[in-house]
């Protein structure tokens, strides 16, 4: 009798799924966590700026923030500066990253490929884009292509690094076996060297975004007539500090947004991470 209690005690899927409650409540505790700490920082400057504690001229309280915020929804003015930032946004990140991972992989595969290119990046990456902006908005003009030009040639580089990065460290077995049953061109580009640049590649395209996201707001503020970056640089000028604060958690917002979407792409393909 005393031996089938203890059998019992000690059943290992009884301990299996205790060991996954937990980990369900840590992970539980910790989406929590993760919300509290931006609602903490709103509630504290919210009761900063109503008791007078820091001046409300430069730091107007959430509530003011987010009551002028769906003035402008309901006036119709948001929408434009929202759509045109988010079209520039993803254009450039796409002209980007697209090319970012073909030259990336072809660098990381051929050696005299990457020895060629390799001078070329290591020049222009130092360079910051907004400080071309002035040429490319006399080759492509003030409207949204010299800001999606910016944004993409910003993206480039840490996309087009971390890509030839990826396929250098794959173990060379890979490819040796690839060669031993005759894989083609095709093959090593899909099967071997995408997949197995995948992880560094995904941090390069994660580091892009945000890059992204500055680069729309700068390039908005030095030569555009419309978008969040406009907003900002308007507002600031005029001293209508509320709107300035909606364009600032706007881009905020956004940024969080689109990297919790990049974490939830690469959780889908790389599951084993």
């Amino acid at each position: 009798m005393k031996s089938d209690d203890k059998a019992v005690r000690y059943d290992p899927f009884e301990i299996e799924q205790r060991e996954w409650k937990q980990r369900q409540t840590k992970e539980r505790l910790k989406q929590m966590l993760t919300i509290a700490s931006p609602i903490f920082l709103l509630l504290l400057w919210e009761f900063l700026s109503r008791t007078g504690m820091i001046d409300i001229r430069f730091f107007p309280p959430p509530s003011a923030i987010v009551s002028t915020f769906f003035g402008m929804i309901s006036s119709g003015e948001m929408a434009g500066h929202i759509g045109v930032s988010l079209y520039r946004i993803f254009a450039g990140f796409l002209l980007g990253v697209i090319p970012g991972i073909v030259i990336g992989l072809l660098m990381g595969l051929y050696s005299p490929i990457r020895h060629f290119v390799s001078p070329i990046v290591m020049a222009l990456m130092p360079i910051p884009t907004l400080a071309l902006l002035p040429i490319i908005i006399i080759l492509f003009g003030i409207g949204d292509l010299s800001k999606v030009i910016t944004i993409a040639g910003s993206v480039f580089f840490p996309v087009v690094i971390n890509t030839a990065a990826g396929v250098i460290n794959i173990d060379s077995i890979y490819l040796d076996v690839a060669k031993n049953y005759g894989a083609g061109k095709m093959d090593f580009f899909m099967k071997i060297a995408l997949p197995g640049a995948m992880p560094v590649m995904l941090e390069g395209i994660q580091m892009g975004q945000a890059i992204a996201l500055l680069t729309i707001v700068a390039a908005e503020m030095m030569g555009a007539t419309s978008g969040i970056g406009y907003l900002i640089w308007v507002s600031y000028k005029a001293f209508l500090l509320q709107e300035m604060y909606v364009g600032l958690i706007l881009i905020s917002f956004f940024g969080y947004l689109f990297s919790l979407l990049l974490r939830g792409i690469q959780k889908k393909m790389l599951p084993w991470r």
